[in-house]
């Protein structure tokens, strides 16, 4: 009876490392098949530290740091990309649902989903101040966009559920950091009906493309505007103009949520941890194949 139960037990195990075998093999294919498949390359990937799971907003601090919030405190963390790890935090208001993050050197703006921006003076330093103002935006907004653009000084966002236009546009607004004044008119919109979100379309119009970071290539000028809902990045040009839309396999991309640059053009887009683990990536882009979306 022993010896029944001892071949048993060795026959489980067998068949338990056979069948984990077989999914290891079927993972890897299919990650062969789906990067054959993909307009984007995977240069580096770094498994965020558990604390970032919901991580939804970064910022190019350096080459070996990158800024970073997640949507339930108030606090900036540092992730050292050398070394893995969280090399620094700071806390600049109560928990709350924060959503996007921008650097103006050593100052820091973060946007709360319903639109308001804190500033946070000197983030790293002694003399740190932290003031707030809002926007024209509100929770039915469901904020989620932030960039500064470096030519202008002035901060960029975009709604990511309702926009302050009609259903089928979304627009860019600018706002003036000195004034804290938001332009009342936005100075490019997404245009839901584009050709480009065909194979994207929704029955109600504003849920086709749902902004969840955005950030300004410091070379082109372009603006890439990432959908964490239904992974993809669009590539809008500096005058509006769509210039690709890349569908982004939640494989690698399970809820993009932020997405920044260094000077030099290096794009970074950071996932919060869905049902595994919050990463970040640095990726490459390349022409859209001729039969993609």
């Amino acid at each position: 009876m022993k010896h029944l139960e001892y071949y048993v037990i060795c026959g489980a195990l067998l068949f338990s490392v056979g069948l984990s075998y077989a999914f290891y093999k079927k993972s890897i294919a299919e990650e062969r098949q789906i990067l054959e498949e993909a307009t984007y390359n995977l240069v580096n990937t770094w498994e965020l530290p558990e604390l970032l799971n919901e991580v939804s907003g970064i910022a190019w601090v350096n080459d070996s740091t990158i800024a970073c919030i997640q949507d339930e405190e108030g606090a900036i963390y540092h992730f050292n990309l050398n070394t893995g790890e969280i090399s620094y935090d700071t806390v600049f208001s109560e928990n709350a649902d924060y959503e996007a993050l921008a650097l103006d050197q050593e100052n820091a703006y973060v946007m709360r989903s319903d639109g308001r921006i804190f500033e946070v003076l000197d983030y790293v330093g002694d003399n740190q101040t932290v003031q707030h103002f809002d926007t024209a935006f509100d929770e039915d907004n469901n904020m989620e966009s932030l960039t500064l653009d470096p030519k202008s000084r002035e901060l960029i966002t975009v709604a990511k559920d309702e926009g302050l236009e009609e259903k089928d546009l979304k627009g860019l607004y600018r706002i003036d950091i000195g004034t804290r004044k938001q332009e009342e008119q936005p100075f490019m919109t997404i245009n839901m009906k584009d050709k480009a979100f065909e194979a994207f379309q929704k029955k109600d119009a504003e849920k086709t493309f749902s902004p969840s970071d955005l950030a300004i290539h410091p070379k082109t000028g372009d603006y890439y505007i990432v959908d964490g809902k239904k992974p993809k990045l669009l590539i809008l040009s500096a005058t509006g103009k769509v210039k690709a839309v890349h569908e982004l396999n939640p494989f690698h991309f399970a809820q993009p949520e932020s997405i920044t640059f260094s000077p030099q053009g290096t794009l970074y887009i950071a996932n919060e941890a869905a049902t595994g683990v919050a990463t970040l990536h640095e990726v490459t882009l390349e022409e859209p194949k001729a039969n993609s979306n």
